[in-house]
């Protein structure tokens, strides 16, 4: 497989993970957390390197010799947003403190100022869980997974290289 492809491919499960944070967001009325935002912000970087790369890659517009690097990126990306997968998801097990910001009993009384305003959404409760599974582990799966399946799809291209 090219490294065009490879790119593309990355870049589209970030894209989708994206979309489906979305969709649980504005249509499941899941409003995310502080955490939640962490994990998205590696994954649009993802998308835009993996995508509009590999389309470089694809069209010309960016030589072939690039392309490790532009794997190699979206990998790493992918990975991070993994790694705060996993942070989060730990969080909402109570294996490790999260931020202060969303976590813990933190209650804070101005008066009557502010009664109506939004709350912060805490990121040591999960949302939604489906087979014990909150939103924040099945990030770190698929991002896993994928991470590990980009890196082996760079060895073997290196290794007909």
């Amino acid at each position: 497989m090219t490294g065009a492809r490879i790119s593309l491919l990355l870049g589209a499960v970030s894209g989708a993970l994206l979309l489906g944070a979305l969709v649980f967001q504005y249509w499941g009325g899941l409003p995310p957390c502080e955490m939640c935002h962490w994990q998205r912000w590696p994954h649009i970087a993802a998308a835009i390197v993996g995508i509009g790369g590999g389309t470089m890659l694809m069209t010309g517009a960016l030589d072939a010799k690039w392309a490790p690097a532009v794997v190699v990126l979206t990998i790493l990306l992918i990975a991070a947003a993994a790694a705060l997968g996993v942070f989060h998801a730990g969080v909402e097990w109570k294996w490790w403190a999260g931020p202060a910001a969303c976590t813990g009993s933190r209650v804070e009384f101005n008066g009557l100022e502010g009664l109506n305003g939004e709350h912060v959404v805490r990121c040591d409760q999960a949302a939604w869980r489906l087979f014990g599974i909150s939103l924040a582990g099945y990030n770190a799966i698929v991002s896993l997974l994928a991470t590990a399946w980009g890196l082996s799809q760079l060895m073997r291209m290196r290794a007909r290289a």
